[in-house]
């Protein structure tokens, strides 16, 4: 669940988007097969090459902007291995189409793991998704790098050990967010806007740390369930000025058009997941039939930022990526969601080089556990990443959406889970190296 990080025919065509934009096995252990050569530890390991695996959604009415992630992390993948890959291994990325289903995702993790034989998992997209296949994916070995979600069920190291996160979590999110309004709207009457799940849940822990006793209201809608007329008339009648958002795309689409009917108009604060200009101005001009047609509804709300996007075409991280889809790229232009595969792809090169030339699956977690901390890359906070921890970016920045691009509001804040403080972030901004591929030590 990223971003580049958001009656009659219409509803149809609303309840068919909402369906599957909602927030974000069996089998037996693989034997080596043609894979490796050294048994479970080294299958989908060759002399040659690497294969790694990724479930997304690649059809239906979730595929705009999610499916988008996997091309990027492709091309950048392709660009590697046009230099010679890592440590002379190709590497060879299979992504499968779970159509957001969370029992399709267990039976394409399953063919991942039995039939392709993957090394590794890398970024599966989706809280109730990729939830489905945690337990088989530990349970078989399976190192599962990246989670394409920004949950807290994918830093539980003691449980599921070969689990890691990637994204700033919902919890770090809310906290930034909640600090946020009370020093600069003390007075707001706040109402929140949450998706009913683990997304909405942790999200709400985080701003309730700052804001409880601002908070007037608090709606919640069922993934699927696209008419929100109650919970956003509940949030006017509550009086709520101030409305905070954790929910995805479809569903700030659906806010925005509810609230345009109400008349209702609070500052509205949309989590990362939800605000990306591109996909809600595509999603607005829908589910409206074309009443309203971009992203405008969107100017002045505030959001959250932790990589660069398109929007900011001076970026030497973004000046890169857009050289890689370019030479490695298919159909399309770059986007943020692009841009967040690549970040990802480029995390995953990293953890590779760590595990050394002669990288085993346990190999490649206990390099992340030992080195993930000091990745470098785009992102603008550094990983939580140890032995004791699996949790993703400590950080991010609050910025506000202008004309279809954000401007900072802060600088870059890291934190992390319960009470830990928000402070300025010490870590100063990297560039990417001239040939746009990482050189990480092997982690010892």
């Amino acid at each position: 669940m990223i971003r580049r990080s958001r009656r009659s025919a219409l509803a149809a065509a609303v309840v068919a988007a909402a369906l599957v934009l909602s927030a974000c096995g069996a089998g037996g252990r693989p034997d080596g097969g043609s894979g490796g050569e050294g048994g479970p530890a080294t299958v989908g390991i060759t002399a040659t090459s690497v294969k790694i695996g990724a479930h997304f959604p690649l059809t239906g009415v979730a595929a705009p902007g999610y499916s988008e992630i996997p091309t990027g992390a492709k091309a950048y993948f392709d660009f590697v291995n046009a230099a010679g890959g890592v440590n002379g291994r190709k590497i060879d990325y299979v992504f499968r189409d779970d159509a957001y289903n969370p029992t399709q995702t267990s039976q394409v993790v399953n063919e991942l793991v039995l039939q392709d034989q993957v090394f590794a998992l890398l970024s599966g997209l989706g809280t109730p998704t990729h939830s489905a296949v945690l337990d088989y994916l530990n349970s078989e070995g399976v190192p599962d790098l990246f989670v394409s979600s920004g949950s807290l069920l994918w830093d539980q190291p003691a449980k599921n050990p070969q689990t890691f996160g990637w994204q700033p979590d919902y919890e770090i999110e809310g906290k930034i967010v909640g600090q946020y309004v009370a020093q600069n709207f003390p007075q707001a009457k706040v109402g929140l806007f949450l998706q009913d799940d683990d997304f909405g849940r942790d999200g709400e822990l985080g701003a309730r740390r700052y804001l409880g006793a601002q908070i007037v209201a608090a709606e919640r809608y069922t993934p699927g369930n696209t008419d929100v007329a109650p919970q956003i008339a509940a949030l006017q009648a509550a009086g709520a000025d101030l409305v905070i958002g954790f929910n995805v795309p479809s569903y700030t689409a659906l806010s925005q058009l509810q609230s345009l009917r109400l008349n209702y108009r609070p500052q509205w604060i949309y989590s990362n997941v939800g605000s990306d200009p591109g996909l809600v101005g595509s999603l607005l001009a829908r589910f409206s039939q074309g009443a309203v047609t971009d992203a405008g509804l969107l100017d002045g709300v505030i959001t959250t930022e932790y990589l660069p996007g398109v929007d900011t075409p001076d970026n030497p991280w973004t000046q890169m990526f857009q050289r890689v889809w370019d030479e490695h790229g298919g159909d399309g232009e770059l986007t943020n969601y692009r841009i967040y595969g690549m970040s990802q792809a480029y995390t995953f090169v990293q953890a590779l080089q760590a595990a050394g030339p002669d990288p085993t699956r346990q190999g490649v977690v206990q390099a992340v556990e030992r080195a993930g901390a000091q990745f470098q890359g785009p992102w603008v906070a550094p990983f939580r990443f140890s032995a004791d921890r699996h949790a993703g970016i400590s950080g991010m920045e609050v910025t506000r959406i202008t004309g279809g691009k954000t401007e900072s509001l802060t600088p870059v804040l890291v934190t992390d889970n319960g009470d830990a403080p928000i402070t300025q972030s010490t870590s100063r901004p990297t560039t990417p190296p001239a040939n746009g591929i990482p050189a990480v030590p092997a982690a010892g």
